[in-house]
Parts: structure tokens; sequence; C-alpha cells
């Protein structure tokens, strides 16, 4: 966990002091108007809080979104990586977050020091880092990459230039495979899509004949050979909104598939089962702890808040506009080629 967070004082309003008639929608309403606040919702976070923000979306993209606004106040309601990109892009605006715990297990399986000294290992390698990671591993990394650029900036890179890939290996190891580009990984994975089950996604296929499975590419290698579409989150809804097909088996987070149901209606999701069969492995915990009572309380309090040194966000800045100067060149590039 970094450090860059700001609690509230021992005198804020708590989750147990909110009135239990109080109708918290309308509440948050009037709050984000009074304190000139944009509320920003992750894909994952439950449908209640995606219908109230006004962006939702990628982690990226819903704070360049964000930083584009005359607004006084970021609300992401994410996990706190997100939060700390908000504020890196935003260093002008108060950001805060609905719950301070909301991780993400690639964050914590990628600690700065641990980083630093694999690093260290590979002094000719180039570091091209996931953006679920924290301000500190940004800082330390030469490019940092999202799900949808980075292959992009792989193949813009020298054929020769080694390259270190973290934190998710499973990302990696795709990307591996896509490029064809040999690279050093971090060991980490997302706790969500590790628990999907190839073999529970085949027999759901078999139930259901005409249905597609959607996967991210944070998933084992196991579940993307058996996707139809491989993405991330804004193109697997590309994808379900653009095909065909009816019926979609979704291997992802699975609240994503609000936004599905009110892009694609009439088509039928199905989240992907994990190895029981039935367990409720699509729905990721830390992105759980986000709430409407904390929500409301968030904006109330103006805390949680993200705060960091200047010379930390300057650091986890730079490998960020680098990625951003990076992809679209290597879009156009890949798209000439």
């Amino acid at each position: 966990m970094t450090d860059t967070i700001v609690m509230p004082d021992a005198s804020a309003l708590m989750e147990g002091a909110i009135d239990p008639h109080l109708d918290l929608e309308a509440e948050i309403r009037r709050l984000r108007k009074e304190k000139n606040a944009v509320i920003l919702a992750h894909y994952y976070q439950d449908g209640e809080i995606q219908d109230l923000a006004d962006f939702v979306g990628d982690s990226l993209d819903l704070s360049r979104k964000a930083a584009a606004t005359d607004a006084d106040m970021i609300v992401f309601c994410g996990v706190r990586f997100m939060a700390e990109v908000a504020k890196i892009l935003s260093p002008q605006k108060t950001v805060v977050i609905p719950d301070a715990e909301a991780g993400c297990s690639l964050e914590d399986s990628c600690q700065a020091a641990a980083f630093k000294a694999w690093r260290a290992q590979y002094p000719d390698h180039v570091s091209l880092t996931y953006i679920n990671c924290s301000a500190e591993v940004k800082a330390l990394s030469d490019i940092i990459v999202t799900s949808s650029s980075a292959e992009h900036i792989i193949n813009a890179l020298p054929k020769d230039q080694p390259i270190l890939f973290a934190p998710d290996r499973h990302l990696g190891a795709y990307l591996q495979r896509k490029t064809g580009r040999d690279m050093v990984l971090w060991p980490g994975t997302c706790i969500v899509h590790e628990q999907f089950s190839a073999r529970e996604i085949t027999r759901m296929k078999s139930q259901h004949p005409g249905a597609l499975v959607a996967a991210h590419p944070e998933c084992p290698e196991s579940i993307l050979d058996v996707a139809d579409h491989v993405g991330s989150t804004s193109q697997i809804l590309k994808f379900v909104h653009d095909s065909a097909g009816s019926e979609f088996i979704v291997a992802t987070e699975t609240h994503i598939i609000h936004q599905m149901e009110k892009d694609a209606p009439g088509k039928i999701f199905y989240p992907a089962p994990g190895a029981d069969g039935g367990c409720d492995c699509g729905n990721c915990p830390f992105m759980a702890l986000n709430t409407l009572e904390k929500l409301y309380l968030c904006l109330t309090n103006a805390a949680p808040r993200i705060e960091m040194p200047e010379d930390l966000r300057l650091g986890a800045l730079k490998p960020l506009q680098r990625m951003l100067d990076m992809a679209p060149k290597a879009k156009r590039a890949q798209d000439a080629a």
C-alpha cells in the first residue's frame, strides 16, 4: 500500500451516522453540484454507482475525461491506483475515493522496493508496467501500458530491445504470444481473472451452444484458449455490441454486464463460472468495498483524499506520458503496415 491516502479526521461524518431515511441518490446529486464534483465509476462498480456517475469506463480513460472538466473535485469509484492516476493527471483537483482500503491484488503483489530490486537485475531491459500498480512503481518504470495499448507499444519498440513486464504475468504471457517478443515477467495475478475455469466455461458453452466467450487478457491462457474474443473491458463491450451473436459468456469482472445490458438490450450475458461451477468468483472484493453510503460520505467529508509528493507525481507522470505519446503513433504505424 502507498502512503498517499489522507483519511478523514475524528470529527468527520461516519457511516453509522447516516440517517437511514436519507435519499442517498438525491443527496449525492446535490453534493456533486454543490462541490462542483465529477463522479467516475469503473465498469466493475455496482450498477447503482455506475448509474449515478458522470462517466463510466476504463481507469485511464476516466482520469483523462475528469482532467478535461472544470470540476474542483474528482470522486473515483474504483480502486486506489485508479484514483492515484486521476491525481497524477489533475494535481490541482481534489481527488477522493469512497473506501481507502479498495486496493488491487496486482498492486499488492508488486511493492516498490521489490520492483526496484527486480529492475536492477536487468539493467539493459526496458520496463513496461501495467497501469494496475502504485504511483511508486509507476515512477520506477519506463513506460506504463494498459491492456488496450500494450501490444501497440511493444510493437513500436526495437525488435532487439529486451523487455520487463509487470505486474500481471497472464497479461504479459498473452502479449508474448501476440507479439513474439521474449519478456521477463513479474509473477503477479488478478485474483478475479485467475479463478475462472476453462472446464466449466466449456461445459457452459455446451449448455448454450450459440454463446460466444469474451475474456480479458488478465485471464490464464487456458481461459483465453476457449475465448472467441480477448480484449480490454472497453474492447469487450464493443465486441458484444457489434457482434451478431445474442448470447455471451463474460470472463471478466461481473459488474461489466450492467453496461452490456444497457448497451445491448435483448442480448443475454452469463458470468463465466469458477472451478466449482457456481462460485461468485467474478466479483472483485476490492471494487465491492465502494457503496452508495461511502460515496455520499466521501463527497460530504472530501475524504479519503489522495495526496502525493510532487516529485512522486512527476515521476509517475513521466512513464504515463510516454504511453500517451507512443500509443497513437504505434497504432498508426500498425494500421499502415
